[in-house]
């Protein structure tokens, strides 16, 4: 595959790689993995007018390197129309793989520890702000240019617009929030596994400093679509959440429809 107009410095880097695009997963960006005999690396192209920019991301992982198994970034680049973020390959297959379905309790109870291991880190020095009034802001952006799959919402808002939805968060925004650093879109295909065990975490353009339910609730939802509800439970168990607060649950599910 051949994309027009990569710079120069990563057109050598990636120079005699092939190409196989990445679908999985919804994003703004291009996901592309690069191989060449058993080295792979991954490469993110994207807009330079998109709201989520890949400079973030990159210095979000930069940031968590040595806090947590994250991607490396070996370069990051753009030019006038696009962005490009090449990083090395977490070993392993995401969560949603069946191939890690074997035991499900055994899973349940590695993504309640993989979401313990981020919400532990410190946020006393963290420069990444995803609070609600940040992220409401970005999803009325998103609702102005148009940006919002309505093909995509969850069943339950079929057939409702963006602007209905965008009325029905501001109304039923939460009086607190509960802050620690977040994973942003903590969903089964963005946790890698090896070896019975969490290897990594990928997609991180969403982490900072969030309310836990922005992570518990995609992780309800992930974990509910990809292998059962009934599975809820010992997640919330093994995580040490002792009630699950219902309106906040749902509202920042509400909340993820925008991105």
């Amino acid at each position: 595959m051949i994309i027009n107009r990569i710079p120069t410095r990563l057109e050598k880097m990636i120079d005699g790689y092939t190409w196989t695009q990445v679908t999985i997963g919804h994003s703004e960006a291009s996901t592309f993995l690069l191989k060449k005999g058993n080295h792979h690396l991954y490469l993110k192209i994207q807009a330079i007018s998109a709201i989520e920019t890949l400079r973030q991301e990159k210095e979000k992982m930069e940031w968590l390197h040595g806090k947590l198994s994250v991607p490396g970034v070996l370069c990051y680049e753009r030019n006038e129309e696009k962005e490009f973020l090449l990083m090395t390959e977490i070993t392993g297959m995401d969560a949603s793989n069946p191939f890690n379905h074997a035991d499900l309790t055994q899973l349940i109870k590695l993504l309640a520890k993989g979401l313990r291991e981020i919400h532990s880190i410190s946020i006393d020095r963290c420069p990444f702000q995803r609070n609600l009034d940040m992220t409401i802001r970005e999803a009325q952006e998103r609702v102005e240019k148009n940006l919002v799959d309505r093909e995509d919402f969850d069943e339950e808002r079929k057939g409702k617009d963006a602007e209905e939805l965008y009325q029905e968060l501001l109304e039923k925004h939460p009086l607190d929030e509960e802050l620690v650093f977040t994973h942003g879109d903590y969903c089964l295909p963005n946790i890698i596994l090896h070896n019975k065990s969490i290897n990594g975490f990928i997609d991180l353009g969403r982490a900072g400093i969030a309310d836990r339910y922005q992570d518990i609730a995609l992780a309800v939802r992930s974990i509910t679509y990809n292998v059962g509800e009934q599975h809820i439970p010992l997640f919330l168990t093994e995580y040490g959440l002792k009630e699950l607060n219902q309106n906040k649950l749902r509202y920042y599910q509400l909340l993820d429809e925008f991105f």
